[in-house]
């Protein structure tokens, strides 16, 4: 096997810069020619960020504690990398309330009210067939364990329906 068909192979392209010759991947071609639809519907479709283009597009909480307060199970941490990501895409822009201390409130760029018929449809989809979701972090409600008192009122309940229904 010679050089050439070991490169086609591991989709190694040569390309000559001014340091010498550069092998490009593949997945380094594909990176260059991205989709930029299928970037933001990426951005959009990642946990919380549907929750906070809501908030700040049509809630108008706009402030990071406001927004973090507004979401139960959202961390900081995970929050600031959310604005980051839709600020990077062009949907969302920092407004600088006061330097010091630094106050800022997010609001949506003109990209970005072009998503709020997009989130309004959904918020109304997931209230027609989800009714009862909950956005707490995200997860389905876990039924509590009963405690001991409640193991002992749930024997009660069986017993009294099964003498009932011998009856």
């Amino acid at each position: 096997m010679n050089r050439k068909d070991t490169s086609s192979i591991l989709g190694l392209e040569k390309s000559l810069t001014s340091e010498g010759i550069r092998y490009k991947t593949a997945a380094e071609k594909r990176s260059l020619k991205a989709c930029q639809v299928g970037l933001d519907l990426a951005a959009i479709g990642k946990k919380w960020t549907f929750h906070i283009l809501r908030n700040i597009g049509v809630l108008h909480i706009d402030r990071f504690n406001q927004i973090l307060r507004s979401l139960p199970g959202l961390t900081p941490r995970v929050l600031i990398m959310r604005l980051n990501e839709l600020e990077d895409r062009g949907l969302i822009k920092s407004v600088m309330i006061k330097q010091k201390p630094r106050l800022v409130r997010w609001e949506l760029t003109e990209k970005g009210e072009d998503t709020v018929p997009i989130v309004q449809g959904y918020l109304s989809f997931a209230s027609k067939w989800y009714p009862s979701a909950s956005l707490k972090n995200h997860r389905a409600e876990k039924a509590k364990q009963p405690d001991l008192l409640g193991l002992i009122e749930l024997a009660a309940k069986d017993r009294t329906t099964n003498t009932l229904s011998t009856n």
